[in-house]
């Protein structure tokens, strides 16, 4: 039986230099081939004129370069753009183009749906069907930048990457790590460190790999300062409590004093949103260099809290501040089109059941 033909994107440098290597040629060849594929877009090998021809027609017919498809295209009014991307087995994951005047931020999905099941999360609702590969996560960030040109967004419209879309990414560490190194590789979309940020609910064990992997920046989906309520909107807490949480940040921070990690706190109508909160937030943080995002929330069908107030918001903002923590509220984008933090849904195939149940629930 006939192999299919290796996918190279998303193999990462060292990757696609073991992949040469095991066809009989020369590693440097991947340099050659990232260039082509990440900075000039070019996925037909036949373009590919410094690879010499044989090559070219080896490479031609046992490997391929196959980026997702876009299924819809949406465009909020504050210019923020959301694709529906298609993958080969049906299913399909959300991507956010999130534009400002100093930046461009995408915003990158890494499963189908989510393992985990916090409770204030559309991608929640919707079950999980699998984890993506390093090339439907990079093939997202391919395709947005292509898209973004196509535009008229300029040669380098994405400056930032966060891993915050649909999934838990260190739940997908390996496909994850791969993806991350090709943004970060100067032969591929050269993005550093500091504007790459992987969002995680919490999964300790990930947070200590990444630390000597690949220690981008980090983000935590805290939104509780309690254990009995974290266990509630985020179960995974139940196994990696807050204690050993932030155990595992400070050590994230150990050996770059130049880093902050920043805790993620969706503000929650009379759920999270007293000046006690704010008070044990800034105790809880007090040892770790931190800044704190303050993330209103947004509506959800079927999810029953509500967003704090203004006011709510802007008080808790203020008293962390007022006890010596870096806060700010980030404005929701995006929401009219549920492109919004927590709103993203895309179409899964949910082999967990749960969309069904919680359908059956509601």
């Amino acid at each position: 039986m006939t192999s299919p033909p290796t996918n190279l994107l998303g193999l990462d440098r060292t990757e696609l230099q073991t992949y040469f290597t095991s066809l009989g040629e020369k590693a440097f060849h991947a340099r050659q081939v990232l260039q082509w594929i990440y900075q000039r877009g070019v996925t037909d090998f036949s373009e590919m004129t410094d690879l010499r021809l044989g090559l070219r027609d080896t490479l031609a017919m046992q490997a391929v370069v196959s980026v997702p498809e876009v299924a819809s295209e949406q465009v909020s009014n504050d210019g923020t753009r959301k694709w529906l991307v298609r993958l080969e087995d049906g299913n399909c994951v959300e991507t956010v183009f999130i534009p400002e005047e100093d930046r461009g931020t995408l915003c990158v999905s890494s499963q189908v749906g989510c393992m985990l099941t916090c409770s204030f999360c559309a991608t929640a609702r919707q079950g999980f069907s699998r984890n993506l590969t390093s090339s439907e996560i990079i093939g997202q960030v391919f395709l947005a930048n292509r898209l973004l040109q196509s535009a008229g967004l300029g040669p380098r419209p994405i400056t930032n990457v966060v891993m915050m879309g649909m999934g838990e990414p260190l739940l997908n560490y390996e496909a994850v790590l791969s993806a991350m190194r090709l943004m970060l590789d100067d032969l591929s979309f050269g993005l550093s460190r500091r504007r790459v940020t992987l969002s995680t609910a919490g999964v300790v064990p990930g947070i200590q790999r990444l630390a000597q992997d690949c220690p981008v920046s980090l983000a935590v989906s805290l939104h509780a300062v309690r254990d009995d309520l974290r266990n509630e909107l985020v179960p995974i807490n139940r196994k990696y409590p807050i204690h050993q949480l932030l155990e595992a940040c400070r050590h994230y921070l150990e050996n770059d004093s130049r880093r902050r990690i920043t805790f993620e706190y969706v503000m929650l109508k009379d759920v999270n949103d007293s000046l006690a909160d704010a008070r044990e937030l800034a105790r809880l943080l007090r040892p770790i260099p931190a800044k704190v995002n303050l993330i209103p929330f947004n509506a959800v069908p079927g999810i029953v809290y509500e967003c704090s107030s203004t006011n709510a918001v802007n008080r808790f903002r203020d008293e962390l501040i007022a006890l010596g923590l870096t806060t700010i509220t980030r404005r929701p984008r995006g929401a009219d089109i549920a492109a919004a933090c927590g709103q993203l849904a895309g179409q899964v195939q949910d082999r967990t059941r749960r969309s069904s149940r919680l359908a059956g629930v509601a």
